[in-house]
């Protein structure tokens, strides 16, 4: 006899999902997103008569948060690709994608439909104590990409990105016990918590914390520093590495085997985007690996962005990696570990590990990236930067007085894939804040990042950027440096 599927061979839930008006019902919901963002053609200014109602809004938003927001930015909840439209009505390129979440863009319709159907599950937020499947689907997900080039092996989900470096911390700390120490890298940014606060390298991020975490910091690759190294047969860069290598000795010999990790930002972020050649960090985590220090990969910022999906593949770097985190682009953050970083019962765990649309949205994320076109040197991501790149330098040898010499800036732009900074005015900060306003007025919303110089910085929605907008983008950014050099 042949085997029947009858109703009590499947749970409820999954014929919910297939039932045809179901189906048919996110389908239109669908349709009718896509028929509204398509009036969304390109940037304008504010609908007549709104404004009144939405400095209204922003009034309010200050009072229930205690002080005003950056830019004056409330969304209207639609968009198309990378064009956002605010509840004023305007619309505008959204260049930073919420400083690195909105990877593919707004109003996207496949994630649409994804959300739209995870609505449907019984909990908004899961958890570790009850989780769905979805949880687990994600997790594995993510956990086949990083194990390609990788010992991780475990992943704990986490519904922020400070709390998969909490997780991650938490683990060197259990793993490494009685150590008490962490290394980080100068000007590197962790996280909001009191503790990754404390790591991150941002006075302004704990004044008036009580500290009690014990960091010390190595000097990140420097390319100008290294320039100026450069003598005899040895190029600069080795000598550069070599100073670092016997530094971070020195550090570890001063407080024998009581460092926790030596937390590796790959790209630093909040620092600037600055990036470092692969050698660099070979003999840095080396280091680590001989003298017992777990090496940590903080990818919240990185992951998805580069040449690979983790930075430390597209570096070759998955040997030396004990702990990874992510996040961002992801929806749902993780801490990824190793078999023998895994840790004791009791350790991590949490009310949420994220929402019952981020899982399964953040899990298609991660599926189109793996088949999207994006890595390797003929990718998307690389082809982006490149355009970028091209349209900064034309726009120096067009405007060389817009781009005069920064402290310790070697090139005018910088970064790797879809993490892009460029640095006019010199790298000043209120010239570099000053023009980001500008940008937002005009059309494109960007943010800045490093310690002095700054830069102007860009987190591209590149899962659905077209190439040809880099035109528009830019013309709106000529005529925004053009005002703020006036």
């Amino acid at each position: 006899m042949t085997a029947t599927t009858t109703h009590a061979d499947t749970p409820v839930a999954e014929r919910l999902a297939q039932r045809v008006g179901v189906r048919q019902a996110i389908d239109a919901l669908v349709r009718e997103v896509e028929s509204a963002s398509s009036e969304i053609t390109g940037v304008r200014g504010p609908i007549d008569g709104r404004r009144i109602e939405y400095d209204r809004l922003l009034a309010e938003t200050a009072q229930a948060r205690g002080r005003g927001l950056f830019y004056p930015y409330l969304g209207s909840g639609l968009g198309r690709g990378a064009l956002v439209e605010l509840a004023d009505g305007s619309v505008k390129y959204d260049m930073i994608s919420g400083i690195g979440v909105h990877f593919f863009g707004h109003s996207e319709p496949e994630l649409v439909g994804i959300a739209a159907e995870a609505a449907l599950g019984d909990t908004v937020m899961q958890g570790n104590l009850q989780m769905n499947a979805d949880a687990t689907r994600f997790a594995q997900t993510l956990l086949e990409e990083a194990s390609k080039a990788s010992g991780l092996a475990h992943a704990f989900l986490t519904n922020s990105g400070a709390m998969a470096n909490e997780s991650a911390l938490k683990v060197c700390f259990q793993k490494r016990a009685p150590a008490c120490r962490v290394i980080a890298f100068r000007d590197c940014f962790m996280g909001r918590t009191w503790t990754l606060s404390q790591i991150g390298d941002s006075p302004a991020g704990r004044v008036g914390l009580p500290l009690n975490t014990l960091v010390d910091y190595m000097p990140f690759y420097d390319e100008a520093a290294a320039r100026r190294l450069g003598a005899g047969d040895r190029s600069g860069t080795a000598n550069y590495i070599d100073i670092c290598v016997e530094y971070l000795g020195q550090c570890l010999d001063r407080y024998p085997d009581q460092h926790a990790c030596f937390v590796f930002e790959l790209i630093q972020g909040e620092g600037g985007f600055r990036t470092a050649p692969r050698e660099f960090f070979v003999e840095l985590m080396t280091v680590c690996r001989d003298r017992g220090v777990p090496v940590w990969v903080d990818e919240i910022q990185t992951f998805g962005r580069t040449d690979r999906m983790f930075c430390f593949d597209a570096l070759g770097l998955g040997e030396y990696v004990d702990v990874c985190t992510v996040g961002k682009m992801s929806q749902v953050c993780a801490c990824l570990y190793t078999q023998e970083m895994n840790p004791k019962p009791g350790l991590l765990s949490g009310t949420f590990i994220g929402s019952t649309v981020g899982l399964r949205v953040g899990r298609r994320i991660i599926e189109r990236l793996r088949d999207g076109g994006y890595y390797g040197p003929d990718g998307s991501n690389a082809r982006h930067f490149e355009a970028f790149a091209g349209r900064v330098r034309a726009l120096k040898e067009k405007h060389p007085e817009w781009f005069p010499p920064a402290p310790g800036v070697v090139d005018v732009v910088a970064g790797r894939g879809g993490m892009m900074r460029f640095t006019p005015f010199g790298g000043e900060k209120d010239k570099i804040v000053a023009l980001c306003r500008t940008l937002f007025d005009e059309g494109v919303i960007t943010f800045f990042c490093g310690h002095g110089p700054h830069h102007v910085r860009m987190l591209p929605p590149l899962g659905v950027l077209r190439e040809q907008e880099w035109g528009p983008v830019f013309e709106i950014v000529q005529r925004a440096l053009a005002r703020c050099a006036g």
